[in-house]
């Protein structure tokens, strides 16, 4: 099977993982551009180098694309980018013209552009560190309650213009993009939504591409992988999937950053990948969800939660493991009584990246890799999980609080501990390098020798 993958950026998460993934299975040709010429924190990706690889990729099964990176560079420049809406058209027209010469499923994705309730401008306009909290009340306010007028505005004009204008102009192209899936371009497009509240432009933008037939889905940086599962399950049959709660009377509350229940947050990931939601009894593998009680935890944010105090016991049928009691981390009480069972050949992954929808998008996707493989690599299976332990549970839910900047010597000092404990668990020799790619300690870059 042959699969092109064109990410949102070079982060660690949206470049090395897919390919992780897609190893998996060696019956799996995986295509994606180089590394440099995408996005990242401060830059963009180099739109004419990345339409120079679209146009000389070789005959595919499927392609799975970020539109966000074509029209704009990437994810963090469609809210940057200063480029007129008649430019990204032009762009994109430009997309469309190559796109239509593939003989290839199209899954493609853009995102509803977000509104952070925060005053940190690390992934906004510049503007966004002295009136990002404001516009956050305004978009709130203004949906809450149906006009403008109803609205004290302390905005400086010429910023709210330029913030409403840079909205528009990503909606505007949004609706181009239904068009197109209209026309029978793509197999499936998703317009992707993240840092959700109840109310605000992005909640209105979201119900209008709906009512225009479009179809949105709370998330962002797993969306692709959500895709890739769709396309690498596209030729079997369903996956069955039943899903296991820990806390299963708490499947109703909502996650940080998300609009939906967890249950429905589930759901969802899973319809969208191609899976079917069936019993238990019924099921090909088992989805174990270690969800929250009250409320979700944020350990970096020192927002505390309820361990897990259940009891954790060897499945007797394929399984996998969206740990989601934390966003962004590991529960260490959870992964301390999975660590204790042990794990065996029923064991299809585990994940605890970021929000609730990273988790599940992404432990869905290898889950279904390895369920269909063809030619199944259980080395690169090993890999990956070594890098998923190491990353949210070693790093995200402990030696990230021990660092104060992203020092890839001390964090190296600090994972050894965590580092033959995941050798031990897996059964798997590794040496392990780390980096802090946009040098930040929020993502970090476990590299295994």
């Amino acid at each position: 099977m042959k699969l092109g993958f064109l990410p949102i950026d070079n982060r660690p998460v949206c470049y090395t993982l897919p390919r992780q993934i897609s190893e998996i299975d060696g019956d799996v040709e995986f295509f994606m551009p180089e590394r440099e010429i995408l996005g990242d924190l401060t830059k963009y990706a180099d739109v004419e180098r990345i339409f120079e690889w679209l146009e000389s990729l070789p005959e595919l099964d499927a392609l799975v694309i970020s539109l966000d990176t074509a029209a704009y560079g990437g994810l963090i420049s469609s809210r940057r980018s200063p480029d007129t809406f008649e430019q990204i058209k032009a762009r994109i027209e430009r997309l469309k013209e190559i796109l239509k010469k593939k003989n290839a499923k199209i899954y493609a994705f853009s995102s509803i552009m977000r509104i952070s309730n925060n005053n940190i401008n690390e992934e906004e306009k510049e503007y966004w560190n002295r009136w990002g909290k404001r516009i956050f009340d305004y978009s709130y306010q203004t949906h809450k309650l149906g006009c403008e007028s109803c609205i004290t505005n302390v905005i400086p004009t010429d910023i709210l213009d330029d913030y409403i204008a840079t909205r528009k102009r990503n909606f505007e192209i949004n609706k181009i993009y239904l068009e197109w899936q209209k026309e029978g371009l793509f197999e499936t497009l998703v317009f992707s939504k993240d840092d959700c509240a109840e109310y605000g432009f992005n909640v209105q933008e979201a119900q209008a591409l709906e009512k225009l037939g479009g179809f949105v889905k709370t998330g962002a940086d797993e969306i692709p992988l959500t895709l890739l599962a769709q396309a690498i399950g596209a030729a079997q049959h369903p996956l069955k999937v039943a899903t296991i709660f820990t806390e299963p009377e708490q499947k109703h509350l909502i996650s940080n950053y998300e609009d939906v229940s967890i249950e429905k947050s589930v759901i969802g990931q899973l319809e969208l990948a191609g899976c079917k939601v069936v019993e238990s009894g019924e099921a090909d593998i088992l989805l174990f969800v270690n969800n929250f009680v009250g409320a979700q935890g944020e350990i970096v944010m020192k927002r505390p939660t309820m361990p897990f105090e259940g009891v954790w016991n060897l499945p007797e049928k394929p399984y996998m493991i969206a740990d989601v009691r934390y966003a962004n981390g590991a529960d260490n009480a959870f992964v301390e009584k999975l660590f204790a069972a042990g794990l065996d050949e029923n064991f299809y992954g585990y994940s605890a990246w970021n929000t609730s929808a990273n988790s599940l998008g992404s432990l869905i996707c290898a889950a279904m890799t390895k369920f269909f493989a063809k030619k199944y690599n259980d080395t690169a299976f090993k890999r990956l999980q070594t890098v998923r332990f190491a990353d949210d549970w070693a790093y995200q839910a402990n030696v990230r609080q021990s660092l104060s900047s992203p020092d890839r010597n001390l964090c190296a000092v600090a994972m050894k501990p965590f580092e033959k404990r995941i050798s031990e668990i897996l059964s798997f020799d590794f040496n392990a390098e780390y980096s802090f790619p946009w040098k930040r300690l929020f993502e970090v870059e476990v590299e295994l020798n």
